[in-house]
């Protein structure tokens, strides 16, 4: 609030746009939002999900990662100022932007225990995933799993790649709904702009 607010944009692909903020907006786990009416007591994602023209589908908030997935064709060059004001005005705001995810009631049948999710796609990292990477000088680190969301860091020569993301939604997505299908998303938290190939100058369609 006394420093300037520093906001990223580093559009993934057409439906999909990673904004960094230079300060945490969610002090801990994954807020994954599919909806106005779950984004209600998150002054962020009901911003956001209320921008005119965007028809917003989905919204994840990891850290000081936001990111936002759109059904409208508007590009990001134009959508990206209105998604980072909003960004700025609720995480400048005196109440917290993003309120943690309510713990699923236990007993339901329905709760999904993260330890042993991650212990399940630790494996799947270590078996399958890392050696396929590893053939282009890349790792993908596992972060962390939260709500069945899980997070990760692409390093070595995976770190801002652009092919970074055709890796993560056609190769890790794939692997991880074969193996681990009770996953339900996945969060990249790398920071590509400090890789040696910054991903969003990548011009690949």
């Amino acid at each position: 609030m006394t420093a300037e607010i520093r906001i990223t944009a580093e559009p993934i692909d057409n439906q999909r746009c990673k904004f960094v903020v230079s300060v945490p907006v969610l002090a801990g786990g994954v807020r994954r939002f599919t909806g106005a009416d779950e984004a209600k007591g998150s002054p962020l994602a009901e911003a956001i999900f209320s921008l005119p023209g965007l028809d917003v589908t989905e919204l994840i908030v990891s850290g000081n990662i936001v990111t936002v997935v759109k059904g409208s064709p508007v590009p990001w060059q134009a959508a990206g100022r209105a998604v980072g004001n909003a960004i700025r005005s609720t995480v400048t705001a005196d109440v917290p932007a993003v309120t943690p995810a309510a713990k699923p009631v236990s007993g339901d049948g329905l709760a999904v225990n993260d330890d042993a999710l991650y212990e399940q796609v630790a494996k799947v990292f270590e078996e399958q995933v890392n050696p396929m990477v590893a053939r282009h000088g890349g790792r993908v680190e596992l972060i962390d799993v939260q709500d069945a969301v899980v997070m990760l860091r692409m390093g070595g020569g995976c770190q801002g790649c652009g092919m970074a993301d055709v890796t993560l939604r056609q190769g890790i997505e794939g692997m991880l709904a074969q193996f681990v299908p009770a996953v339900r998303g996945i969060v990249d938290i790398t920071d590509h702009t400090s890789g040696a190939n910054p991903y969003f100058q990548a011009s690949k369609k």
